[in-house]
């Protein structure tokens, strides 16, 4: 499948536009429109979905999630030299792209949910790991969103789906666990990007699910920033910069104390976070 619809391949569009990818903007666009529609199919069948995408650029993927039958397509790009290329796309698919100039860090995007919604991105490198935090801290949850397919470094990957004892596993782990079911999909080599990025890139499949009701988030990362802010340290002693009496976070938690961040399971974390005094906000 070479070609995903009449516009032109994607190489000519960039030509055309002048769209060398910034690497300030944290770009690296991808070609490969088989590689896109295998993206776009990840979270499965995009039929009456509304989909948001972060940073389409010339909009390979943009014109993937059209194919591939989503209702509309909310496309947020800051580089406005992609404009006239993603308005080019608008034309060939009447009524189902709606693009955003703007930066993708200034969005609210529950106000963009319409029925069924997804997060899908080839997310900039320099804003991926921001981005899902704070898609991951919404309040309520579950969120807007169906479910999240992003597109990140494989190093971060591997942390976003890391489990307890993995030398990935961390705060970023700890979130992405407590909050959703966070997997793998499959790695994209360098050379399917223009420029070819240094490391290789993951697809990460996410989908929220329910979590405990009166356990604010930012409890939870109190936790962890504490916890792991000192990983090679036993927990009795990297918990202590929390300010609070470490004894009954332990207690609640039914840890002896000796044990390192890295080994401990979610549950664990959670239990510490309902346990700390005051909640502090």
């Amino acid at each position: 499948m070479s070609q995903i619809d009449n516009l032109p391949p994607l190489r000519e569009v960039i030509a055309t536009h002048g769209l060398r990818a910034k690497k300030e903007l944290g770009q690296n666009f991808l070609f490969d429109l088989n590689l896109t529609a295998r993206i776009a199919r990840v979270g499965g069948s995009l039929e009456g979905v509304r989909v948001i995408e972060v940073g389409p650029g010339p909009g390979g993927l943009t014109r993937a999630l059209l194919a591939e039958g989503a209702r509309e397509v909310i496309a947020i790009e800051r580089d406005a030299r992609a404009l006239p290329a993603l308005a080019e796309i608008s034309e060939a698919y009447p009524g189902r792209l709606t693009v955003i100039a703007g930066d993708a860090m200034d969005i609210d995007y529950r106000t963009l949910a319409d029925g069924p919604t997804r997060l899908v991105a080839n997310l900039p490198y320099n804003i991926g790991t921001q981005l899902l935090t704070a898609w991951l801290t919404m309040e309520p949850w579950p969120p807007f969103f169906e479910s999240l397919t992003l597109m990140f470094q494989r190093e971060v990957a591997e942390r976003i789906c890391a489990r307890p004892g993995e030398d990935a596993y961390g705060r970023l782990g700890v979130l992405a666990g407590w909050r959703t079911d966070a997997r793998i999909a499959f790695n994209v080599g360098k050379q399917a990007f223009v420029p070819p990025p240094n490391v290789t890139s993951a697809v990460v499949h996410l989908v929220p699910k329910p979590v405990e009701d009166g356990l604010p988030v930012r409890h939870v990362e109190q936790v962890t920033k504490a916890a792991f802010g000192q990983r090679r340290k036993m927990v009795r002693q990297s918990l202590k910069s929390l300010g609070v009496p470490v004894e009954g976070l332990l207690a609640a938690a039914e840890l002896k104390g000796d044990e390192r961040a890295e080994d401990l399971p979610i549950e664990a974390f959670l239990a510490m976070a309902r346990a700390l005094p005051g909640l502090r906000s």
